[in-house]
């Protein structure tokens, strides 16, 4: 769903933290692309350790996220860029699809248009593959180390520094619940 967007001028960095048994299956479907940037982690280092290391090396101005189980829509760069750079915005989100397994809708997640720190606290709607976030804010808020939501530490963090959490509610992503993820685990959570 990346290589299929309407916006073309992007980077794309794979951040490959598994076993590497399935690795040469999923290099072999991607097309030799120059935006493509493949990482390969020689040990499982988590989720914040990943995001970070392409952080550090990505080249753009904006940075947005995808987890391997998501999609994005065609316009979704395209639309939030827009959106951003027409409200001079930092930090943006949109409201997103959940899906199952078999890509079967299941519900809509409509998101506010501002989100404070209070807000947050209550509770974190941010779906992490529907954030774009100016890179240089990112930078200096890294992702922790930790096992699950390490994103809604990042959030929270900057809604206490004031950056203005905006939403944009447009559907661009569709979010895919699986029983085995860590986003999907109460105890984990």
């Amino acid at each position: 769903s990346v290589l299929n967007q309407t916006y073309k001028n992007f980077e794309l960095i794979i951040i490959y933290d598994d076993k590497l048994k399935n690795f040469p299956k999923i290099k072999k479907n991607i097309k030799r692309d120059k935006r493509i940037k493949i990482l390969i982690n020689k040990k499982r280092l988590g989720v914040g350790f990943s995001r970070n290391r392409g952080i550090k090396i990505s080249k753009g101005q904006f940075i947005a996220f995808i987890d391997s189980d998501d999609l994005w829509k065609r316009n979704k760069l395209k639309i939030q860029l827009d959106f951003m750079k027409k409200n001079n915005l930092e930090f943006s989100h949109t409201s997103y699809d959940v899906i199952n397994k078999n890509d079967k809708f299941l519900k809509k997640i409509s998101i506010k248009k501002i989100l404070k720190y209070s807000d947050l606290l209550k509770s974190c709607d941010v779906g992490l593959s529907t954030v774009i976030i100016k890179r240089n804010l990112i930078k200096k808020n890294l992702f922790p180390k930790i096992k699950t939501k390490e994103d809604y530490v990042v959030w929270l963090k900057l809604a206490k520094k004031q950056v203005k959490i905006i939403g944009l509610d447009n559907n661009l992503t569709k979010w895919r619940r699986l029983n085995n993820s860590l986003s999907s685990s109460i105890i984990q959570k």
